[in-house]
């Protein structure tokens, strides 16, 4: 009978979990980068941090001046920790004097108008 020898993977296991953390806690850190440069650019912003599936969650950013943009992060434990990082206000939900502040131009009225009487799709 062979001599069989059980192998403690227990500590491979903690090695790659650290290693998954530190890749998001990077991850949050460049996030937290570019959400602080669109802050400065717009004399501040505020956030809502929406999960839109296996494709990860998405941050929507609106300044201060009425711009927006957005950022895709992994997961929502990245994002939340981006928009931490970053220090600014983040909503529940993109509604009321949040999403009031959002200004939209010609090319977003276009592109929605076109959408919702059968112009151009939006793809």
């Amino acid at each position: 009978m062979a001599d069989t020898q059980q192998v403690d993977d227990s500590k491979g296991a903690g090695r790659e979990a650290a290693k998954e953390a530190a890749k998001a806690e990077r991850k949050a850190a460049r996030l937290a980068k570019e959400i602080g440069a669109f802050a400065q650019a717009h004399g501040g912003a505020e956030a809502q941090v929406a999960y839109i599936g296996h494709e990860g969650t998405r941050i929507v950013l609106v300044g201060e001046d009425g711009g927006w943009g957005d950022l895709v992060a992994p997961t929502y434990a990245v994002a939340r920790s981006a928009v931490e990082k970053a220090g600014i206000t983040v909503h529940e939900e993109f509604a009321g004097e949040f999403a009031a502040k959002v200004r939209t131009g010609p090319y977003e009225w276009k592109r929605m108008a076109g959408i919702q009487i059968g112009g151009p799709s939006n793809g």
